[in-house]
């Protein structure tokens, strides 16, 4: 088993958790080309931590499955965006941690 972790990566942690559930349980191989074709940000992000995983355990992508793919909440960047009257909005800027879990796949 191997894992690879990306902290502080800025993408809403809502919009790549929809992702890593599409992938969670798959194939290696099979997810990466699958991400490739998603248009969403999330998925060429996830795609590059799923290789980074396989390359860690020093695996081929067909021979191992994606066991865990978490996506967790991590700092917040607040910003302000000018309003009418002198006011000011609040912006929030999410970031988060997507870790990624593989193990080689058994063999039935």
């Amino acid at each position: 088993m191997s894992r690879a972790v990306l902290k502080f990566t800025r993408v809403s942690p809502t919009k790549a958790r929809l992702i890593a559930r599409e992938v969670q349980g798959m194939n290696a191989e099979l997810a990466l080309a699958s991400l490739e074709f998603m248009p969403n940000k999330a998925a060429g992000i996830i795609s590059k931590v799923i290789a980074s995983a396989v390359a860690n355990g020093d695996f081929e992508p067909e021979e191992v499955v994606i066991t865990s793919c978490r996506v967790d909440k991590a700092a917040v960047m607040k910003r302000f965006r000018p309003r009418a009257r002198g006011t000011a909005t609040r912006v929030i800027k999410p970031t988060s941690h997507i870790m990624v879990e593989v193990a080689k796949a058994k063999e039935a």
